[in-house]
Order: C-alpha cells, then sequence, then structure tokens
C-alpha cells in the first residue's frame, strides 16, 4: 500500500492539473462568449433627428441613408428634417432634436448665454451663398450697392442695374434662416427688413423654384442647389466658387454646424465622425457643392473676422 502511494499522489496531481487546464479553458470561452455578448449588447442603436439648415440638409440626408446602410450602423436611424438655422438650434437647445443643423455659429441666433453654452459646435463643412436671378433678369453681376439698394427696395426694375426693362422680385428667406443670416451680414453688410411684394419662402428648394419660374425673381442660394436654371450672380466680379472661397477673396460663405447638447451619445457621435470621415469629405461634400474643412486656407470667428 504505502508502495503505491507515490504513484497514486502522482495520478492525483495530474488529474488536478488537467482540470485547472480544463476550466482556465473554459472561463476562456466563457470570457469570449461573454465579450462577444458585451459586444452585440453595446452594437450601436438609436434615433438621430437632425433639424434645421436647408443649406445643409442634402449633405446630412445623404450622409444619412449612406450611414444607415452600413452593417455596423444598421440598428440608428438618421431622420433629417429643414426649418431653417433658428429653429435646429432652438429644437436642440430644447431637446426636441439629437441635432441642430445651422449655417450660423448658435451665438449669432440664442439669446440665451446659458443655452448657448449647453451646445457643442461641430463644424463639418463650409457653404458659400450667391445671389441668384431668373435668368431672363438681364444680369451678370452686381455690386454690394446694388444688392443693398434692392433688397431695400430702392432698385425696384432690373434696367436701373443694367438689365431687362422688368419689375424685381425678391424671393426672401424667413428671419431663422442662417442663409438669410449669411448673405445679409457678407453680401448685405446688414440685416433688412422685409419690404412689400417680397416673397418669402421657409425653403432653399422653393426659392430655386420661384426664382427660376418667376419673371424678374432675386434671392440667394447655396452652392449646392445652383444648376442651369438660374442665373448665378458674381459678386463685385468676383465668382462664388470653391477656389474663390478657400482663398478667401469671395466673402459670403459660413461654416455649416451640427450642434448637440453636450457631447454627443455614442450613435450620435459615430454619425458626425462619419461625416467627417474622408469617404464623405472627399466625395459627398465636394460632389454635392460643399467645401470640405480641410480646404480652407482661412479661417472665420463668430464675430465674422477671418483670419489666415
Amino acid at each position: 500500500m504505502f508502495k503505491k502511494l507515490p504513484f497514486i499522489l502522482m495520478t492525483l496531481t495530474f488529474v488536478l492539473v488537467l482540470a485547472a487546464c480544463g476550466s482556465k479553458n473554459d472561463a476562456g470561452t466563457e470570457g469570449a462568449a461573454s465579450n462577444g455578448s458585451g459586444e452585440a449588447a453595446t452594437e450601436l442603436s438609436g434615433n438621430i433627428l437632425a433639424v434645421g439648415s436647408t443649406a445643409l440638409l442634402p449633405l446630412v440626408e445623404q450622409a444619412g441613408q449612406k450611414f444607415m446602410a452600413v452593417d455596423e450602423y444598421k440598428n440608428v436611424t438618421v431622420q433629417v428634417q429643414g426649418g431653417g438655422s433658428g429653429t435646429g438650434l432652438t429644437q436642440v437647445s430644447d431637446g426636441q432634436a439629437t441635432i441642430g443643423n445651422s449655417d450660423v455659429f448658435a451665438e449669432e441666433k440664442l439669446e440665451d448665454e446659458a443655452k448657448v453654452k449647453e451646445l457643442v459646435d461641430h463644424q463639418v463643412a463650409v457653404v458659400a451663398m450667391a445671389p441668384v436671378s431668373n435668368k431672363a433678369a438681364g444680369v451678370e453681376d452686381l455690386t454690394k450697392q446694388q444688392l443693398i439698394d434692392i433688397f431695400s427696395g430702392k432698385v425696384t426694375n432690373w434696367k436701373d442695374v443694367g438689365g431687362a426693362d422688368q419689375a424685381i422680385v425678391i424671393v426672401n428667406r424667413p428671419s431663422s434662416s442662417g442663409t438669410r443670416a449669411t448673405f445679409e451680414k457678407y453680401a448685405l453688410g446688414a440685416k433688412m427688413d422685409d419690404i412689400q411684394g417680397s416673397i418669402q419662402e421657409d425653403s432653399s428648394g422653393n426659392v430655386k423654384k420661384l426664382v427660376s419660374e418667376t419673371p424678374g425673381a432675386i434671392g440667394y442660394l447655396a452652392l449646392s442647389y445652383l444648376d442651369d436654371s438660374l442665373q448665378v450672380l458674381k459678386y463685385e466680379g468676383v465668382e462664388a466658387t470653391v477656389e474663390n472661397v478657400e482663398a478667401g477673396t469671395y466673402p459670403v460663405w459660413a461654416y455649416e454646424h451640427m450642434y448637440t447638447k453636450g457631447e454627443p451619445d455614442a450613435a450620435t457621435k459615430a454619425f458626425l465622425d462619419y461625416i467627417l470621415s474622408d469617404e464623405i469629405q472627399q466625395n459627398d461634400v465636394t460632389e454635392l457643392g460643399y467645401i470640405p474643412m480641410s480646404g480652407m486656407k482661412v479661417k472665420r470667428d463668430a464675430a465674422g473676422n477671418v483670419v489666415e
């Protein structure tokens, strides 16, 4: 019996070692399963509602469709609505929207400083605005003063600025519009009251339609809306081109902001990162007439000061 004891002890030791290895392997398998299920549990999901700027709408809408088509983000829903920059900023501030799309800095629209401080600015592109007219107006270039005279009602016929003998019809955006704020600030140099007889439209798409179809009409649109149905007017002899905006020689432009109230949640951050990815910045952004953030040679602050 005693002679067999060393053999029995050796056997027990071997069995215990095997048991320990088996336990360790089982734990590893469980850990992997746990990690796997953990990843599944943290798979991105949620609903993102982006509201505001109609100038930014085409980009966010297109990027949203592509984002939802990526398998990794299949459980995230992105909805995009217009309404103007002021609406977007108000709704994101009030918690009614996930993202507030805006052509202007929040401090230019929201009067409550406390609300402004709650918002986080995500700049995703640059947009330029150009004055546009009905093709029959007979004008290709307007100076700053001529635009001021038109939008203030001082000039009411195209013949007075070198065009056809045709009454001018102003197609404007509402006061909540970031496109209007940008145009007034950088093209006109001041806010303008709506004059009697002018038309006001809530979206850039409607402005484009009205200007192209209405004799004598004038308005302003982001580059993303421009096509051959309109006469795109030069500003002080300078064309509204990507190159001129990037170089700082064309002044009527603004950042496209996507504001969140506080830091974004995981799904919203993933969407914002996706819009800033090379895939969107170097393809969708440029194809739709916007300017990638990386292309700008100048910067502008909320006060409108430009630095190299």
